[in-house]
């Protein structure tokens, strides 16, 4: 379903709009006759699977030497 509404009553009404997006509608947003912008729900990539912290422990490693300053003949071309 698509709805129009002019920019003043969107700036009114943008919490009900949001909403609309939310449930997969489409909200068209007007200045009088010419519309300027289209709200839509943006969509999770792989769904709705959210993120879990930790789950591939051990991976990623970070080297002794990490923070020591790099030699002069690195910053030389």
């Amino acid at each position: 379903m698509t709805t129009q509404v002019d920019i003043r009553e969107a700036k009114q009404q943008l919490s009900h709009l949001l909403d609309l997006a939310r449930a997969g509608n489409e909200v068209i947003i007007s200045e009088g006759d010419t519309p300027v912008a289209r709200l839509t729900a943006i969509e999770r990539p792989n769904g709705s699977k959210k993120r879990v912290a930790g789950l591939h422990e051990g991976a990623i490693w970070i080297s002794e030497d990490f923070d020591e300053p790099l030699p002069d003949d690195f910053w030389v071309s």
